[in-house]
């Protein structure tokens, strides 16, 4: 424990920019490791980039998705690579394992340590575990302070408009006892006006999922207004409608009607399963209860801020134990192949049902890749937001 403690006084003590350094100190001193790095995913979640060296390199790149570290990265849980030939009865030949950094949920990379093949016991491991948890912790911390891990994750420079709608996002992924959640923007360096927003509580999850009008740094400063004014009203304590009128009227008294926000706002009670819904716009809920996959029907009321002092009615409906709930951008049901044939509920319902195996967290960036098969290349012409969660009850 004094050596796990060590650990943890590591990370505590160094200074934001320092992390990896101190930490391989300590692992070094500790824990007889010969080589450690970190690597941080990137944006569109295709790559582990390491955290030190040339950002603007590919050297030491790994795939998120496959190899050792992907898979580690994928699973959410330890992977040490096997040793074969002479080497697999040598007790000192040092073994490679790869750790999954994360925050409450939110995958952000990899801890990868080479250790003596004697040393590298169950417990061992078991603590390596939870200090690289550790360590995804203080980086969230230091990124307050420094630059290095937001500029390690991107594989190419992000637009304007990205870099303002990122800032926005509560992160990529959360746990809790009773749900998983997961969400994904695309195209990643260069998005517009798609966002989602989520906030826990003792009691409740709320949920936003957004889709502003336009391009560029006017989608971005318009969802900006509006996801701000959606935060400010939950943190005043109101409920779903007063959250959506307060916001409709800052988003109108800004644009006078010109521009306006589509939304789907959701509260969930964590104890009954209980949902209120709002339903401002094009972003869609497609719900997969015992296998099938359905789209429920909900009244579609106007957009925030399309008119002056519109009010918003919530609905309600109960998730049940074994739901997988999907929220969608007209980006994403809207898509066309290059036949110009709309990517139908059929194809969208064939998707969500063939990642029914795969954790929230990795659910969004398969449906996109599938998006982007049908489309016929990588490049949309409007956001594509994927939204997933499990509800566990």
């Amino acid at each position: 424990m004094d050596r796990l403690l060590a650990a943890y006084r590591a990370l505590r003590t160094a200074a934001p920019h320092g992390l990896p350094g101190a930490l391989r100190a300590a692992l070094t001193r500790h824990y007889a490791v010969h080589e450690v790095e970190f690597r941080l995913v990137d944006y569109a979640m295709d790559a582990l980039r390491p955290v030190e060296g040339d950002a603007s390199g590919d050297a030491g790149v790994v795939s998120a998705r496959t190899g050792p570290a992907g898979r580690a990265f994928g699973s959410q849980r330890p992977f040490v690579e096997p040793l074969d030939g002479p080497a697999a009865a040598d007790p000192s030949a040092l073994l490679t394992a790869h750790l999954p950094v994360s925050v409450r949920g939110n995958a952000v990379g990899v801890l990868t340590v080479r250790v003596p093949r004697d040393r590298l016991a169950a417990d061992v491991i078991a603590e390596l575990g939870e200090i690289a948890e550790a360590l995804g912790h203080a980086v969230a911390v230091a990124d307050r302070d420094t630059d290095l891990y937001l500029r390690a994750g991107r594989t190419e420079r992000l637009t304007l408009a990205a870099e303002m709608q990122w800032q926005l996002l509560p992160g990529r992924s959360v746990s809790r006892p009773e749900f998983d959640l997961g969400g994904h923007l695309e195209p990643a360096y260069a998005i517009r006006g798609d966002v989602f927003d989520w906030s826990t509580s003792a009691e409740h999850l709320t949920l936003t999922v957004i889709n502003g009008m336009g391009e560029g740094i006017e989608a971005a400063l318009l969802t900006n207004l509006a996801v701000n004014a959606l935060r400010n009203a939950r943190r005043a304590g109101l409920g779903l409608a007063e959250q959506a009128y307060l916001a409709d009227q800052a988003v109108y008294g800004q644009y006078r009607g010109v521009a306006y926000v589509s939304a789907l706002l959701l509260r969930f009670e964590l104890a009954t399963g209980l949902v209120t819904v709002i339903d401002a716009g094009s972003p869609r809920m497609w719900l997969r209860r015992r296998g099938r996959v359905e789209l429920p029907p909900f009244d579609a009321q106007l957009p925030l801020g399309m008119f002056e002092d519109t009010e918003y009615r919530p609905e309600r409906f109960r998730v049940e134990p074994g739901d997988r709930l999907f929220f969608l951008s007209d980006g994403v049901y809207d898509a066309a192949s290059p036949a110009g044939e709309r990517y139908e509920e059929k194809a969208l319902a064939r998707a969500l049902s063939s990642t029914g195996l795969l954790p929230p967290g990795q659910v969004p960036r398969a449906v996109l890749e599938e998006l982007a098969r049908y489309r016929g290349g990588p490049s949309p012409e409007d956001d594509a937001m994927v939204v997933c969660l499990d509800w566990h009850g």
